[in-house]
């Protein structure tokens, strides 16, 4: 498709609210001029940021609301209050409507999610949306999913989540037959909880199409960058999400320190600039900031919610590619190809 891609953007959310929606939206078109923006918020907030950069505004357009999702609401509490009316709201109903290719939301995820589900559908065959992740490892990217958008799985869940995963990968990173595991406990068949298990055996047995299935990996193999995809369940992928970039963090504190520490090291520290300098770009979390809302009928981007705009550019620019590769048709080949599939093997634990 054309580079062009229309871009919704809930301008209240997060931390920081317009001042790094608008920020980063500068980054992202700089990065790629073709792309046109809506921004949906406060419009007193928005226009003197948008109109203090000529070249944005010049592709942008303002929609006023007075109603922004708070990060404290429940998601229930989200809809109720915002639906049809708040900034959260309006982005994604513009991916509905066709006014845009894709929403992008730093705010409240609960809400976001309901919000999506709720507006959007999910594609056919999904029952739960999930959110996945670029995480950087020792051999380049991976995609880890669910990271948090819901809580348990079920057996056929989890293939759901390998088949989107796989054809993320395909995309995302060029490969025909991207390798998928399943996080567990351990690698042994006979570990873990009985969904896992179950899953490990459908996808073992039906060997699937688009997808190199390599049975079960535990936490320390996600860094290390031994499959392309890693499954798991929102909750166990959130806490090892949270872990690693805090863990990112009090590496770079203790570099830091180190490299203060005396006169030798900040003498050290000078001719090993260029070396630090690429290591504090690796590790550094804002490159990969944003989280694609899988399974849902359009495309929705979340940025941290405490993200700068370096961070919230990184999100724009990750939904700008999803688009541009056209991952929703993909996705939905892929899931039609599964749920074709005979389903007594599919189900073969339930019965």
């Amino acid at each position: 498709m054309s580079d062009k891609v229309r871009i919704a953007l809930d301008a209240m959310g997060g931390d920081h609210g317009p001042a790094v929606v608008v920020a980063g939206a500068e980054l992202a078109r700089q990065r790629h001029p073709a792309c046109e923006f809506l921004f949906f918020g406060n419009a007193s907030q928005i226009a003197p940021l948008v109109d203090a950069r000529p070249k944005l505004k010049a592709v942008s357009q303002t929609v006023h609301t007075d109603i922004a999702v708070r990060m404290e609401d429940k998601p229930s509490q989200a809809l109720r209050s915002g639906r049809w009316k708040s900034s959260m709201w309006l982005a994604i109903d513009a991916v509905k409507k066709g006014d845009a290719d894709m929403a992008v939301s730093a705010g409240n995820t609960g809400a976001l999610m309901a919000m999506s589900k709720f507006d959007l559908k999910t594609l056919p065959g999904i029952e739960r949306p999930a959110i996945a992740a670029l995480w950087p490892t020792l051999r380049g990217e991976s995609i880890v999913l669910d990271v948090g958008a819901t809580i348990g799985a079920d057996a056929e869940h989890l293939v759901d989540l390998a088949v989107m995963g796989a054809a993320t990968a395909r995309i995302l990173f060029g490969l025909p037959r991207p390798s998928v595991g399943l996080l567990n406990i351990g690698v042994e068949e006979a570990k873990g909880l009985e969904p896992v298990r179950e899953a490990g055996r459908i996808l073992r047995e039906e060997d699937l199409p688009g997808l190199d299935y390599r049975g079960f990996v535990e936490g320390d193999d996600i860094g290390r960058g031994k499959v392309d995809v890693v499954v798991t369940e929102g909750f166990a992928g959130n806490i090892a999400l949270k872990t690693a970039e805090g863990t990112a963090r009090q590496l770079a504190e203790y570099l830091k320190g180190a490299m203060s520490s005396s006169l030798s090291a900040r003498v050290g520290y000078l001719f090993a600039r260029a070396a630090f300098a690429r290591l504090r770009e690796r590790m550094d979390p804002r490159r990969a900031n944003g989280g694609v809302f899988l399974g849902l009928n359009g495309i929705v981007i979340k940025s941290h919610g405490g993200a700068d705009a370096e961070g919230f550019a990184a999100a724009i620019e990750l939904g700008h590619g999803v688009v541009c590769d056209e991952l929703l048709a993909k996705i939905r080949a892929a899931l039609e190809h599964f749920h074709n599939l005979p389903q007594q093997a599919v189900r073969g634990a339930a019965s």
